[in-house]
Protein backbone atom coordinates (compact mmCIF):
# COMPACT_ATOMS: atom_id res chain seq x y z
CA UNK A 1 0.00 0.00 0.00
CA UNK A 2 1.33 3.70 -1.01
CA UNK A 3 0.94 7.03 1.29
CA UNK A 4 -2.70 7.81 1.54
CA UNK A 5 -4.56 4.07 1.03
CA UNK A 6 -3.89 4.26 -2.37
CA UNK A 7 -2.86 1.10 -4.75
CA UNK A 8 -0.95 1.60 -7.51
CA UNK A 9 -2.61 0.68 -10.68
CA UNK A 10 -1.18 -2.20 -12.93
CA UNK A 11 0.46 -1.06 -16.15
CA UNK A 12 -1.83 -0.05 -19.03
CA UNK A 13 -4.74 0.99 -16.26
CA UNK A 14 -5.90 4.07 -15.22
CA UNK A 15 -5.95 4.25 -11.15
CA UNK A 16 -5.97 6.46 -8.64
CA UNK A 17 -2.16 7.27 -7.15
CA UNK A 18 -2.44 9.20 -4.19
CA UNK A 19 -3.80 12.19 -3.50
CA UNK A 20 -3.16 15.18 -6.41
CA UNK A 21 -3.49 18.46 -5.58
CA UNK A 22 -4.18 20.97 -8.73
CA UNK A 23 -0.94 23.18 -9.54
CA UNK A 24 -2.43 26.98 -9.96
CA UNK A 25 -2.39 28.21 -13.55
CA UNK A 26 0.52 30.31 -14.23
CA UNK A 27 -0.60 34.07 -15.01
CA UNK A 28 0.13 34.92 -18.13
CA UNK A 29 2.75 37.47 -18.09
CA UNK A 30 1.77 41.45 -20.09
CA UNK A 31 5.58 42.26 -21.04
CA UNK A 32 4.06 41.93 -24.72
CA UNK A 33 1.51 44.06 -24.44
CA UNK A 34 4.01 46.45 -21.91
CA UNK A 35 6.57 46.56 -24.93
CA UNK A 36 3.55 46.82 -28.03
CA UNK A 37 2.82 49.98 -26.00
CA UNK A 38 6.60 51.50 -25.97
CA UNK A 39 6.69 50.30 -29.85
CA UNK A 40 3.67 52.48 -30.83
CA UNK A 41 5.03 55.70 -28.66
CA UNK A 42 8.42 55.04 -30.65
CA UNK A 43 6.41 54.71 -34.02
CA UNK A 44 4.47 57.95 -33.39
CA UNK A 45 7.28 59.88 -31.85
CA UNK A 46 9.76 58.90 -34.90
CA UNK A 47 6.30 60.15 -37.14
CA UNK A 48 6.04 63.09 -35.43
CA UNK A 49 9.78 64.01 -35.57
CA UNK A 50 9.99 63.16 -39.53
CA UNK A 51 6.60 64.77 -40.67
CA UNK A 52 6.25 67.84 -38.25
CA UNK A 53 7.93 71.14 -38.73
CA UNK A 54 10.05 71.91 -35.45
CA UNK A 55 8.27 74.48 -34.04
CA UNK A 56 4.59 72.18 -33.55
CA UNK A 57 6.83 68.76 -32.34
CA UNK A 58 5.91 69.52 -29.03
CA UNK A 59 2.27 69.93 -29.50
CA UNK A 60 2.18 66.66 -31.80
CA UNK A 61 3.97 64.81 -29.47
CA UNK A 62 1.61 65.51 -26.41
CA UNK A 63 -1.23 64.42 -29.01
CA UNK A 64 1.12 61.52 -29.51
CA UNK A 65 1.10 60.87 -25.66
CA UNK A 66 -2.44 60.66 -25.88
CA UNK A 67 -3.00 57.88 -28.56
CA UNK A 68 -0.43 56.14 -26.50
CA UNK A 69 -2.91 56.00 -23.10
CA UNK A 70 -5.39 55.20 -25.01
CA UNK A 71 -3.62 52.74 -27.17
CA UNK A 72 -2.07 51.02 -23.53
CA UNK A 73 -5.68 50.96 -22.04
CA UNK A 74 -6.97 48.95 -25.32
CA UNK A 75 -4.01 46.17 -25.54
CA UNK A 76 -4.37 45.60 -21.61
CA UNK A 77 -7.86 44.97 -22.14
CA UNK A 78 -7.53 43.01 -24.71
CA UNK A 79 -5.11 40.64 -23.27
CA UNK A 80 -7.84 39.84 -21.27
CA UNK A 81 -6.27 38.88 -17.68
CA UNK A 82 -7.65 41.05 -14.99
CA UNK A 83 -4.59 40.72 -12.42
CA UNK A 84 -2.26 43.60 -12.74
CA UNK A 85 -3.93 45.46 -15.37
CA UNK A 86 -3.25 48.89 -13.62
CA UNK A 87 0.43 47.77 -12.93
CA UNK A 88 0.58 47.03 -16.52
CA UNK A 89 -1.18 49.75 -17.98
CA UNK A 90 1.05 52.04 -15.71
CA UNK A 91 3.93 50.55 -16.85
CA UNK A 92 2.72 51.34 -20.33
CA UNK A 93 2.03 54.64 -20.72
CA UNK A 94 5.07 55.74 -18.23
CA UNK A 95 7.18 53.78 -20.44
CA UNK A 96 5.69 55.31 -23.81
CA UNK A 97 6.45 58.78 -21.90
CA UNK A 98 10.10 58.02 -21.22
CA UNK A 99 10.36 56.91 -24.90
CA UNK A 100 8.81 59.33 -26.49
CA UNK A 101 10.88 61.63 -24.26
CA UNK A 102 14.01 60.12 -25.11
CA UNK A 103 13.09 60.23 -28.73
CA UNK A 104 12.20 64.23 -28.83
CA UNK A 105 15.21 64.34 -26.64
CA UNK A 106 17.63 63.05 -29.64
CA UNK A 107 15.56 64.58 -32.34
CA UNK A 108 15.79 68.27 -30.21
CA UNK A 109 19.33 67.33 -30.27
CA UNK A 110 19.47 66.61 -33.73
CA UNK A 111 17.65 69.76 -34.87
CA UNK A 112 20.57 72.01 -32.93
CA UNK A 113 23.37 70.53 -35.22
CA UNK A 114 21.97 70.25 -38.33
CA UNK A 115 22.87 72.75 -40.79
Amino acid sequence: MRAGGAERAPPGRVGHNGRVSLPELAPRSGVRGILAAWLIAAAIALAVGVTVPGGAQPAWMAVGMGFVVIASFAIQLAGGHPHGFIERTAASVVGGLCVMGLIGVGLGLASLFSV
